[in-house]
């Protein structure tokens, strides 16, 4: 007999431990450049904690400055339009209302820069208090963070007096807004390294958008569908490969200040940019990716390629000019992108009632019964329009030939639902009497007012008016008549057409009547 078998308790796995930045990720290669530990000192941009150790979420640090910030008077531009330029990033913010304005001697809270939005997070005082950190920006050399108050304070709270310890932290929004920023951001290194590389294309510029819309790289030409698929194979060949990503930084030497941010050439790739002309951090930092880029940026970036599987966007089909913007997605924004696309297949499978590998097939099939539909309608409406005019044809002839004199005038009142069709029956009406009157003088004058009003009405109900008529000036006549019997009605015409369009409700033995009064009276 086999002998039983004991169930031993299974050991409790440990608790998830959040990935940590590796210890070389950051490296000082200058003798001499040294992190300030003095707690009064504020820590340049370049060398902050965020910028050391990216994957940190919160640190314990020291209030250098505080300051209660109020919204300033807006100022009035006169009767000249205002026009302002985009803010860089490291100009002070507009207000809409006041904040505290903490510098701290160090941050684990990203300021704008780098073409890197800024980071969002909490800031805990000594007391337990947490207030919430809406804004952190680059002022020189400076990371300034602006802290949302308490509705009614007029003064910097005795919490964040000069010398009060802190604690700041990213939080979990935070947190997942530094690393879809980060995983953008290196992603984006990445894809213009290869381009430069394997394909002699520059990055132009490019942009961090909002989160969850795709970023881009702006480039001299488009890219082929071939240089595409080329350029999204090598950029995940490294990710698979986890190439390692750290920071290089050491003093900034004379002469490499006051370089626009963002300029580049193949040949000065790593010395000639990222450096804003108003840094004053006195720091040169440069992004590396192993064995294939060397770029100066003071944003935040992965420790590894290895989570940064990147989708390059189809390129922009059709003509154009430069520069050629070309999409690309990455990191969590691209897992958001894929259940978003899932999400919207399934919903159309869904109304196709088809699988959702079938679903582009089904949509074509429908757009094209659309398409055959729209046009069985546009030409039944063009006869039943031709078939309205040679009645009002005829009625004007027989008017004529039972010994009407003057001008024959009438009133056709309509009933259309349709959203944007009214207007454009009643002019297929008219341009059917055209082509049906005869050539010769057996037709007399004319002035016909022609009216579209939806079965249910409101205040804001439209109505469409129309006049068509033998003799220019007297439809003009007739269209300034209308807009003198009805105020809210706006309109115009040139030639034998005049055409508007009348806000509120209109009832035809009311305004109806009302508008055939105004065409008779105005008869010459």
């Amino acid at each position: 007999m086999a002998a039983a078998t004991v169930l031993q308790t299974p050991v409790p796995l440990p608790e998830y431990l959040p990935p940590s930045t590796p210890a070389d990720y950051h490296r000082i290669v200058s003798k001499t450049l040294t992190i300030p530990s003095e707690t009064d000192v504020t820590i340049p941009v370049g060398i902050l904690t965020c910028q050391r150790d990216p994957l940190a979420r919160d640190l314990d640090t020291t209030i250098v400055s505080s300051a209660f910030l109020k919204p300033e008077p807006v100022k009035s531009s006169g009767s000249k339009k205002s026009h302002t330029k985009q803010a860089k990033a490291s100009a002070p913010p507009t207000l809409s209302k006041p904040y505290v304005q903490l510098i701290l001697h160090d941050t684990v809270l990203f300021p704008e820069g780098g073409g890197q939005a800024h980071d969002i997070g909490v800031v805990t005082a000594e007391d337990g208090s947490v207030w919430d950190v809406e804004l952190v920006k680059r002022h020189g050399g400076v990371a300034v963070h602006y802290v949302n108050i308490t509705e009614g304070l007029e003064d910097v709270p005795p919490v964040f007096a000069i010398g009060k310890k802190v604690r700041l932290a990213l939080g979990e929004d935070g947190f997942k807004r530094r690393l879809d920023h980060m995983s953008m951001h290196t992603a984006q290194h990445l894809v213009s390294a290869v381009l430069e590389t394997r394909l002699g294309v520059p990055t132009l510029a490019w942009s961090l958008s909002a989160f969850p819309a795709p970023s881009y790289v702006d480039l001299p030409r488009a890219l082929t569908v071939a240089e595409t698929q080329l350029l999204q194979d090598e950029v995940n060949r490294l990710v698979f490969e986890g190439r390692r990503v750290w920071v290089e930084v050491e003093e900034l030497h004379a002469g490499e200040a006051g370089v626009d941010s963002g300029t580049s050439t193949p040949a000065n790739r790593e010395m000639g940019r990222g450096l804003p002309k108003d840094y004053t951090g006195g720091v040169h930092r440069v992004v590396v990716i192993d064995g294939v880029d060397r770029n100066p940026c003071c944003g935040t970036h992965m420790p590894t390629l290895s989570s940064l599987q990147t989708y390059i966007l189809p390129p922009p089909v059709g003509g154009g000019s430069a520069p050629f913007r070309h999409y690309f997605l990455s990191g969590p924004r691209l897992l958001t992108h894929l259940g978003s696309v899932q999400a919207l297949l399934a919903r159309t499978a869904g109304i196709m009632s088809c699988g959702m590998t079938e679903s582009p097939e089904r949509v074509a099939s429908v757009v094209e019964e659309s398409k055959r539909r729209e046009k069985r309608i546009d030409d039944i409406e063009r006869e039943l329009a031709r078939l309205l005019a040679k009645g009002l044809v005829d009625e004007m002839l027989q008017w004529k030939a039972e010994g009407g004199q003057g001008e024959w005038t009438k009133h056709v009142a309509r009933t259309d639902d349709t959203v944007s069709g009214a207007l454009p029956f009643l002019q297929a009406i008219t341009f059917a009497m055209q082509d049906l009157l005869p050539n010769d003088d057996t037709a007399p004058a004319y002035t016909l007012l022609l009216t579209s009003t939806p079965s249910s009405q409101t205040a804001t109900t439209t109505t469409v008016v129309m006049l068509f008529g033998s003799n220019d000036a007297r439809v003009k006549q007739a269209g300034e008549a209308l807009k003198a019997q009805f105020k809210t009605l706006k309109g115009g015409g040139k030639g034998a057409r005049w055409s508007g369009k009348n806000t509120g409700v209109w009832l035809h033995d009311r305004e109806g009547k009302a508008a055939e009064a105004a065409l008779t009276q105005s008869t010459a």
